[in-house]
């Protein structure tokens, strides 16, 4: 019999899958590269590019750094079978890439040799059907397609063009919005989309709460980099298992999950130092010392000493974790709100810049703006509206922070 087993759901592992959407000349493709350098984080960048080497006019110019441009790997397709797509994803992945950018999706949907293409040339065939017979061929091909994207291991943007799409009642034609060129629903599959127009990118559909119905003006590596925040890369997966396993209170059947967790996650083996003793052991050792102590009937452990004999390692993080527990976290719109005002004092592109003076106004260290407890962000959203509101926002609140860091 097949058995099911629910283990806890964590976000460090998840990769993005950002679409772009809007006419010819909006900045998808810039907004793709911006985007991109903020999601790779140093890893490698590359192009599919279907819009006739587009992407070129924004690589470096050789002996030119004072032009800029943008590093990635650039592979150019004039034909756009959904099959080859998915062999592009694949040399990706052989590639290492951290970011695929495929620049336009939308061909791969009605350019040559794309899925109506597909579709037509199958439904045509004798006693196919027509164009609903020819969609049993089609639709398995764009399923491929779509599994091969969204399975992609590392981040994924994807640009769509746009047509206005209209409403007709009786006499009267009203332009509704814009619609992508691509199958209806085909944004369902993505985690952000932007739509784009003259360079300014409004957020239509998120699942990260901070970019809620965002507008953003030339969006670039900072959004990338609230994504990577919000998806909690950087967080160590061995070290927050060990974390919980040592925490106060634990029982049997958290043991059992975090084992359950290590297991997927392929850390069994991984190397720790033990709690109490410092010696070299692994989590799974870990896990199942710990869970055989809290076993039900099973003896109380050893109570951690008071200070580790020299030379050896202190509990990891046991009490810090614990309160990091207790302490309640920034809320969404506590974050959407910093986002905003951030932008009114100048920081709006500047991650770096508002790290700075997240962590010169809080008084500590601050790593990334998920690290805030609630109170600290009430502190940064007070003293933030408090410099919005000025007539000159961005030198008072340059000066302030010269101020702070003086």
């Amino acid at each position: 019999m097949t058995t099911f087993t629910f283990t806890p759901a964590t976000r460090e592992t998840a990769r993005a899958r950002i679409g772009l959407v809007g006419p010819a000349g909006s900045g998808k493709t810039k907004t793709a590269l911006r985007i991109g350098e903020g999601l790779a984080k140093g890893g490698r960048m590359g192009v599919a590019d279907t819009e006739r080497g587009s992407a070129l006019k924004y690589a470096p110019v050789p002996g030119r750094p004072d032009l800029g441009g943008h590093e990635f790997l650039h592979l150019p397709m004039d034909t756009h079978d959904p099959r080859h797509l998915i062999q592009v994803v694949r040399a990706a992945e052989e590639a290492s890439l951290a970011v695929l950018i495929v620049d336009s999706w939308s061909h791969f949907w009605n350019g040559r040799n794309g899925l109506l293409t597909i579709v037509e040339e199958a439904g045509s065939q004798r006693g196919a059907g027509g164009t609903f017979g020819g969609w049993r061929t089609g639709n398995p091909i764009e399923q491929d397609m779509l599994d091969a994207l969204l399975n992609f291991r590392g981040h994924l943007i994807v640009t769509m063009r746009a047509k206005g799409d209209y409403v007709i009642e009786g006499k009267t034609v009203t332009k509704v919005g814009v619609k992508a060129i691509q199958r209806e629903g085909a944004e369902y599959e993505l985690d952000v989309v932007m739509d784009m127009v003259q360079g300014t990118a409004t957020v239509t559909k998120s699942r990260y709460t901070p970019l809620d119905g965002l507008v953003i003006h030339h969006p670039g590596e900072d959004v990338g980099e609230q994504i990577l925040d919000q998806l909690g890369q950087g967080v160590d997966p061995v070290q927050t298992i060990l974390d919980e396993l040592t925490a106060e209170g634990l029982t049997y059947e958290q043991a059992l999950a975090l084992h359950g967790r290590a297991t997927n996650r392929g850390v069994l083996a991984a190397p720790a130092l033990h709690p109490r003793t410092g010696e070299p052991t692994t989590v799974g050792d870990l896990i199942k010392e710990y869970g055989q102590a809290v076993k039900p009937g099973a003896p109380s452990p050893a109570p951690a000493a008071s200070a580790p004999e020299h030379g050896k390692a202190t509990e990891p993080n046991s009490v810090t974790a614990a309160a990091r527990a207790s302490v309640e976290r920034a809320t969404a719109p506590q974050m959407r709100m910093m986002h905003a005002l951030f932008a009114k004092v100048g920081l709006a592109d500047d991650r770096d810049g508002r790290l700075r003076a997240t962590s010169l106004i809080v008084g500590r260290d601050v790593p990334s703006a998920n690290a805030l407890t609630s109170t600290e962000a009430a502190t940064l959203l007070d003293t933030l509206t408090a410099y919005a509101e000025r007539e000159n926002p961005v030198d008072d609140f340059a000066a302030m922070l010269d101020g702070l860091a003086a």
